[in-house]
């Protein structure tokens, strides 16, 4: 056995050196053994998961800082508070929202996106990229100045890669309209008024123009107010839906699936007719005859039908233009981008239709609806689309499709920009405020009737009508859905996340109204649908999940101080003794006892501890 496990342990050796033994190990300059951090070669950028990172909490961003700048620190606890989460965190009063309002208005000027340096056909390659590379940098001082000079100037994340930027610039100079496509929940947010300014510095000929997607989210009123609105900024302006447009185009294949098997059916009966009475010779040249006058019947009544079309939008829409408020289905909307631009055009005979907007906001949506198939990738993750592409849509219109860019504009918090998906839902660093501005504008009466849930209502003292607190939702949400956390009490943050997407994806739907209307007046809710239920009508458990901090009402507070707990004697063995009493003067009153009352009794069962206790466990 000896022998055995000394040959085993030497072949094992023996595999080992061979393996790794007799490898030459790399040096540096310093004969030191070679370490990844002094190989002077960059990153590997191939290896790397390069992920966008937008937000980072105020820990993260000090230790990032502090590791750049290669300086030590210690912590010390200092400035601690405690956050309740019955108070509105990440709320705006009133007066500080009209505040920073009054000062985005001021500031509004210096939002700008970067401008394509001039060039000629003299300027070398080299000399460009260098300019191009130096006006960037210039601009993202002059945004990092703006929030410098006011802590309250709040910024979206706006995109910060040169190579984006230069892809922006190649759509508009291609481009003989430049759609910009807005969210109809927010347009005002997605719109940018210096994207505008720099079209028409690039060639006052150009068009700017807004498709608000998403149209089928408001009522034909809500469209009204916005067409008059952008009408007044002059601005054109289509309403498009690319979900129903979708939809359309699913229920046409349909059809015509249903219309080419009856059709078939009939045709197989007419040649087993003709069969019967002629021969199959007569009868094929007469099918092919049949064809081909059907054929170029088709094709006069498509012919006539374009030029129709074109003359009714050219009626619809002339040079003076008046904003529609219709939803445009796919037909129109292809009309209207044939007939909106009248001059010369970038590429001859041919209309571009450049494509920009938000990620996020449905851009490569709205193009695979307009093409009929799928020719752009759609993701709800922002910066799917890496490089602009061009597609004939038809023989006449080209559409020019732009990387979604995230362009600079001011917002209250960063909660606004969670629920407009700027910012990436499960990239969240702090759930709490985006919920908390959730409620606020999402009544209670319409979360229960949603999602089918009875939410905590306010305690006594509090003000009945106020919007419930995120703690409130996410933990009647969570266990209705049955998403509990180890320690047996709803999560809040799996439950936040699928709120805030809800929301995100229109099903609790919010509309902010454009600046000339009042929001109570623009935006309405529907009535309460499902019956009241008492908090105390429901199951013991539910009412201890619905809060995690109970708090007592005023009957069970005073049931607690008028119920004097009775005095009992500590004696040593049995607790129970009913001879023995608390007389009123303190003394204790005994009967006919031993010394020893104790033995010959059968002592108490002790308890568990698990049992006994097991109402701490209780959430």
């Amino acid at each position: 056995m000896n022998k055995k496990h000394k040959a085993n342990n030497s072949l094992g050796r023996e595999l080992i050196k061979n393996r790794f033994g007799h490898t030459q190990r790399r040096k540096v300059d310093n004969d030191s053994m070679l370490h990844t951090t002094e190989i002077e070669d960059g990153y590997d950028w191939g290896r790397l998961n390069l992920n966008s990172i937008t937000e980072e909490s105020s820990f993260q961003e000090f230790l990032r800082t502090a590791e750049l700048a290669g300086t030590e620190f210690q912590a010390e606890k200092l400035n601690i508070t405690f956050i309740n989460p019955k108070q509105k965190v990440g709320m705006l009063t009133l007066t500080q929202q009209k505040q920073i309002e009054d000062k985005q208005k001021a500031c509004k000027n210096l939002l700008k996106i970067p401008r394509r340096p001039k060039w000629s056909t003299e300027t070398t390659a080299e000399l460009l990229q260098q300019l191009e590379r130096d006006n960037f940098l210039d601009w993202r001082r002059n945004l990092s100045l703006l929030q410098e000079q006011d802590e309250k100037l709040i910024l979206t994340p706006y995109e910060k890669n040169l190579e984006f930027w230069r892809q922006l610039w190649r759509v508009i100079e291609r481009s003989d309209v430049v759609v910009q496509i807005v969210d109809a929940r927010n347009p005002l947010l997605f719109r940018s008024e210096d994207l505008e300014k720099y079209v028409k510095e690039v060639n006052p000929h150009k068009i700017n123009m807004i498709l608000v997607n998403k149209s089928d989210l408001l009522t034909a009123n809500q469209r009204k107010n916005w067409a008059e609105y952008f009408q007044g900024e002059g601005i054109r302006t289509a309403f498009f839906s690319a979900t129903l447009a979708d939809k359309e185009l699913k229920e046409q294949e349909g059809q015509l699936k249903g219309e080419k098997l009856k059709t078939n059916k009939k045709d197989i009966d007419i040649i087993d007719e003709r069969r019967g009475s002629q021969g199959s010779e007569g009868n094929s040249y007469n099918l092919e005859k049949l064809k081909t006058s059907a054929e170029e019947i088709n094709q006069t009544l498509n012919k006539l039908e374009e030029k129709l079309e074109i003359i009714e939008q050219k009626i619809a829409y002339p040079n003076e233009f008046n904003n529609n408020s219709n939803l445009l289905n796919r037909k129109e909307l292809i009309s209207f981008f044939k007939t909106v631009y009248q001059g010369t055009t970038y590429t001859k005979n041919i209309t571009t239709i450049g494509l920009v907007g938000y990620p996020n906001v449905g851009k490569s949506s709205t193009i695979n609806a307009l093409m009929t198939e799928k020719k752009v990738s759609v993701s709800a993750t922002p910066g799917k689309t890496k490089h602009f592409q061009t597609l004939y849509l038809e023989k006449d219109l080209l559409l020019c499709d732009c990387p979604g860019l995230v362009m600079p504009s001011f917002v209250l918090t960063k909660a606004d920009m969670i629920l407009n998906g700027i910012l990436p839902i499960d990239q969240m660093r702090d759930h709490v405020p985006a919920v908390n501005l959730l409620c606020s504008r999402i009544p209670r009466h319409v979360l229960e009737d949603t999602y089918g849930i009875i939410i905590a209502k306010p305690m006594e003292g509090e003000n009945p009508n106020r919007p419930p607190h995120s703690e409130e939702l996410l933990l009647a949400y969570g266990y209705n859905r049955g998403f509990m956390t180890s320690n047996g009490q709803p999560d809040q943050a799996r439950s936040a996340r699928y709120v805030l997407k809800d929301y995100v994806t229109g099903r609790l739907l919010y509309c902010i109204a454009p600046p000339t209307i009042e929001q109570s007046i623009y935006h309405t809710f529907p009535n309460k649908v499902r019956k009241a239920t008492a908090e105390e009508d429901l199951p013991h458990q539910q009412q201890r999940a619905m809060r995690v901090t109970k708090l007592l009402s005023s009957k069970e507070l005073d049931k607690q101080f008028f119920n004097k707990p009775v005095g009992v004697a500590h004696i040593k063995g049995r607790t129970k003794f009913p001879h023995v009493r608390v007389t009123q003067e303190g003394a204790v009153a005994t009967g006919e006892v031993s010394a020893k009352p104790w033995r010959g009794v059968k002592k108490e069962k002790r308890e568990k501890l698990r049992r006994k206790f097991n109402y701490l466990d209780q959430h």
